[in-house]
């Protein structure tokens, strides 16, 4: 199937630039190019062949080898290869699930220091959000 420009450009932004099954990184100018480093595909969550459609909720990048070997199998199980149980974030989600976590890291850590002093609540929710902040939500 064709796509164009914006079309790819929606899917390959769902995972931030990683196959959904394996989460290698992908190169958005290798849309299609075997061979290439991160090279990719659109592939069908629900594959069409088991009445998957075209809609944007189906559709997922996938480095060429992940996409050719998933087969009709679903992207739960051919993620289960990887020990993987969900298709990376996109940038927007993990931007969300970030400061969530900074914001936990922050009451935390304030609390503890909280227990020294007035000064000790705010060192520790500076320390609390940058450490929420650099953990990387696909690592959850």
């Amino acid at each position: 199937m064709s796509w164009d420009d914006d079309r790819l450009n929606e899917i390959y932004d769902k995972t931030y630039g990683r196959c959904h099954i394996c989460q290698k990184r992908l190169s958005f100018i290798n849309y299609g190019r075997q061979g290439r480093k991160g090279a990719w595909e659109v592939e069908h969550s629900n594959p069409r062949a088991e009445g998957g459609t075209d809609n944007l909720n189906n559709l997922y990048p996938a480095c060429i080898n992940c996409n050719r070997s998933k087969g009709t199998r679903s992207s739960r199980s051919a993620r289960a290869v990887y020990g993987l149980t969900r298709a990376p974030y996109s940038r927007q989600k993990k931007l969300e699930k970030k400061k969530l976590s900074a914001l936990r890291w922050m009451i935390g850590l304030g609390a503890v220091g909280l227990l020294i002093s007035g000064w000790g609540a705010v060192a520790g929710a500076c320390i609390g959000g940058v450490i929420g902040y650099n953990q990387d939500p696909d690592e959850d």
